[in-house]
């Protein structure tokens, strides 16, 4: 078995050096960790949690193999048991900033270090970034004081608590459809807000929305969230007239896209003006030893695509290490 770390399930993880370093357990991550491991190197995942937005979704229906579909819960635990089947362990942790390594490339023996919101240091040869993105805000007023009183970006979190109660969610994308449909299975009173004309979300998905008689307010953007201690209404404006109303609701279910989870890597000068990361065919990045995957590189954001990066990113990891072993045994 190839490994320059030194890997044992259940070590003292940060004396040891690593040879791969995986931030962030959804789909991208979890395939790395398994290709990884798989190779023989000393693979630690370090995530906030598990799944990320894959865990969160109600229902996976173009996933391979599932023609059914599957939970992203279920699926996220699929992909983790495999994980610890092969003898990788997650810590659960934040990760706020990575050192560059301590030598030049090819200068052995090369090492990162990741610093963690509780104060940890680990050591390793290569990192792979698989951090994925954040719901991105409608940065309205009203929004950030009412998350977790009634805004929400969580419908399968969320949803059972709004039974019997109105809601809109915002957004006309797979998601924002996806999840009106959700609510309404669950017994929501949901109304779908859009700021377009036209949805951008699959066929199938447009389809079954109609098919389903959830009122849509089309044209239409959230201007401000109404409420004291939860939330009583919103104010919305139609975009073409410019007509303002007021519309009284329980909940806002927020579905307009995502945000890369990339600040502690921008000093590294890895990221783009819109804070992804930008990789070659590899996944590699700017920086030698630092490989990314997954929806933080601004590519089509599907579980599908993620699991294929991941496993190149594992993949030219393990290359990188050999080159560099190559070289400094001759």
């Amino acid at each position: 078995m190839f490994s320059l770390g030194g890997f044992s399930r259940g070590g003292e993880y940060e004396k040891k050096t690593w040879d791969v370093l995986i931030i962030g357990a959804g789909p991208a991550g979890f395939t790395a960790a398994i290709y990884a491991a798989r190779y023989g190197l000393g693979t630690l995942i370090i995530s906030k949690d598990l799944g990320g937005n894959m865990a969160l979704t109600d229902l996976i229906e173009n996933y391979p193999g599932f023609p059914e579909g599957i939970s992203g819960s279920e699926l996220t635990n699929r992909m983790h048991e495999q994980v610890k089947k092969l003898g990788v362990d997650v810590i659960f942790d934040e990760v706020v900033k990575i050192d560059p390594a301590e030598c030049a490339y090819y200068e052995g023996p090369c090492k990162f270090t990741v610093k963690t919101a509780n104060g940890k240091e680990y050591k390793s040869r290569t990192i792979i970034i698989a951090v994925g993105a954040a719901p991105r805000k409608l940065r309205v007023p009203g929004e950030e004081e009412l998350t977790g009183k009634g805004v929400s970006y969580c419908a399968t979190c969320d949803g059972p608590l709004f039974k019997g109660k109105k809601v809109i969610v915002v957004g006309g994308g797979n998601t924002a459809l996806q999840e009106a449909l959700y609510l309404k299975s669950i017994g929501v009173d949901v109304t779908l807000v859009h700021r377009r004309q036209q949805f951008r979300a699959d066929k199938i998905l447009q389809d079954r929305f109609r098919e389903s008689g959830i009122p849509a307010i089309l044209d239409t953007v959230v201007t401000e969230i109404i409420g004291k201690d939860k939330v009583e209404a919103v104010k919305l404006k139609n975009v073409k007239t410019g007509e303002e109303t007021v519309m009284e609701v329980d909940g806002v279910f927020i579905f307009i896209g995502y945000e890369p989870k990339t600040d502690f890597v921008k000093h590294l000068g890895i990221t783009d003006e819109y804070g992804y990361i930008p990789v070659d065919m590899y996944m590699r990045t700017k920086v030698p030893g630092i490989f990314a995957a997954g929806d933080i590189t601004n590519v089509f954001k599907q579980i599908a695509v993620a699991v294929g990066q991941g496993a190149i990113a594992a993949n030219s990891a393990k290359e990188f290490l050999e080159e560099w072993k190559s070289k400094n045994s001759e």
